[in-house]
């Protein structure tokens, strides 16, 4: 049986968990800080605080932490001493707030966007997936996504997938990444049943996507040849990071802005799966 811990809580909406040097930087979306925090002793600190909602996170070359904040539309990048400074305006790009963001080996980010204002059970705007380069120049690398959400990419970096969550049916879409980072080929990995709202995903030493559903309470493995391998079962879980043989899981009773900030709900939590270590 998977036995599950809490690691951090009173949250108020934990999101776009990612591992880096032993630790799990996430942010706390609705409360506007990104936070940094040790699975072995459950100490956390706030890094950084952000006016608009911080969301996707990821790292360049040099070990600087890059910050998608989404109402205005921006990638913030984290200086060495602590402070904030623009690194890309993507609002050329960007049809509504941003989303989750993934950074590649050589610095590229990749970031979504919710694509308008509207909510489940309306339909979304399909919006663009957005390349930001080093430079901080930026370009569309795909356009068309139905709420583009967690993304990851092999461990060969040359295959890129992209959660859609508002797609119906929810699908993981997958794309090729050519050397210049633009993104070919696309295609769908798997579609999920009509309870599946495919949100953050993380993956493995196998290709293996961890992809969590939190309406209806799971966190999902998918293999590369894109076959459902397990699930487990973790109330309300909205994204998910995977260290080692764990799942570290960005959980919250509700994804509504007022809700959250009032009822801080959200938490961290470890989950040991059966079998493993």
């Amino acid at each position: 049986m998977n036995t599950s811990e809490v690691l951090l809580d009173g949250l108020a909406f934990p999101e776009c968990p990612r591992l880096h040097e032993g630790r799990l930087w996430f942010s706390d979306v609705y409360a506007g800080e990104v936070l940094c925090l040790d699975p072995g002793t459950g100490s956390a600190e706030v890094v950084a605080r952000v006016d608009g909602h911080p969301a996707g996170l990821g790292f360049l070359p040099d070990g600087r932490l890059l910050i998608a904040a989404g109402v205005p539309r921006k990638v913030l990048r984290r200086e060495s001493d602590g402070r904030l400074v623009e690194h890309a305006d993507l609002s050329h790009v960007a049809t509504w707030h941003l989303n989750d963001m993934f950074v590649d080996t050589h610095g590229r980010a990749y970031v979504g966007n919710y694509g308008d204002a509207s909510a489940p059970p309306d339909p979304v705007r399909p919006a663009a997936l957005a390349l930001v380069e080093p430079d901080g120049s930026v370009r569309v690398a795909a356009e068309g996504l139905e709420f583009a959400n967690g993304i990851v990419a092999t461990g060969d970096g040359r295959t890129m997938i992209v959660a859609e969550t508002r797609a119906r049916p929810g699908r993981l879409t997958r794309f090729t990444v050519a050397d210049d980072g633009s993104l070919t080929d696309r295609r769908t990995l798997v579609e999920f049943g009509s309870t599946v709202f495919p949100d953050g995903i993380a993956i493995d030493s196998e290709d293996g996507v961890w992809v969590a559903s939190p309406f209806d309470g799971r966190v999902l493995r998918v293999s590369a040849s894109g076959t459902i391998t397990d699930e487990v079962a973790v109330a309300n879980p909205y994204a998910v990071a995977v260290d080692g043989d764990d799942l570290l899981v960005c959980t919250s009773s509700d994804w509504k802005p007022e809700i959250a900030l009032r009822e801080r709900t959200g938490a961290i939590v470890r989950v040991r799966r059966s079998g493993r270590g």
